[in-house]
């Protein structure tokens, strides 16, 4: 999952980033898959076999996302169809990889936000997820862990387990963004809910007028 305010926009519209970070970053989304892939759409087999390779994956996706400037990213990014992700919900957070997730419970409250992916570059569309969830999983030593999330971080949490499951934010949007997005990236063009049009009903009423 790309960050909110940076990663899905172009490189000439993010001026506050200097060379260094820019070019990391081209480099480690040049080790993600990008939209269109079929792994991206393919559902990752549980991991069985855990131990120093397992760990060393762990380490390189979390370079890869902090390079990439995202705060979550799923091993199908990359073409490895284990069910493995790491996020980092908030610069201030520890980064984490959690193996075999699995979402056990979500909340009635519902939130819509916007949300970018790493694999959809410069592309956001609003998605409306549970505000809190719980995702049952194991560590990178295959001990059993629960995670009891809220806000971004249970946003991330989601936003990735639909990746293990092949499901991108364009199956999560409404019809409208979503072919507005499918056309952007056809384009190779940024897009966002901003740039659609408000429905007729939503248009600002003239000044004096009556509902």
């Amino acid at each position: 999952m790309a960050e909110e305010e940076q990663n899905e926009e172009t490189d000439e519209e993010a001026p506050d980033l200097d060379d260094e970070t820019l070019e990391r970053r081209r480099q480690a989304l040049g080790e993600v898959r990008q939209f269109g892939d079929p792994v991206l759409k393919s559902r990752a087999s549980e991991v069985t076999d855990f131990g120093p390779d397992l760990e060393r994956e762990a380490e390189r996706m979390i370079g890869l996302m902090q390079g990439a400037l995202g705060i979550g990213l799923a091993a199908t990014q990359l073409g490895t169809m284990r069910r493995m992700l790491v996020f980092q919900a908030g610069p201030d957070a520890e980064p984490q990889a959690i193996v075999n997730p699995e979402v056990e419970w979500t909340s009635e409250d519902l939130v819509t936000a916007e949300e970018g992916c790493l694999s959809l570059a410069n592309v956001l569309v609003d998605v409306e997820r549970p505000l809190h969830a719980r995702v049952s999983a194991v560590d990178l030593g295959g001990s059993p862990i629960l995670l009891e999330a809220s806000g971004l971080e249970a946003r991330v949490l989601q936003h990735e387990i639909d990746h293990l499951d092949g499901i991108l934010i364009l199956d999560r949007t409404e019809r409208k963004q979503r072919r507005a997005a499918l056309r952007a990236l056809r384009s190779a063009e940024h897009f966002n809910p901003s740039m659609l049009e408000p429905p007729e009903d939503e248009e600002e009423e003239p000044a004096g007028s009556v509902p």
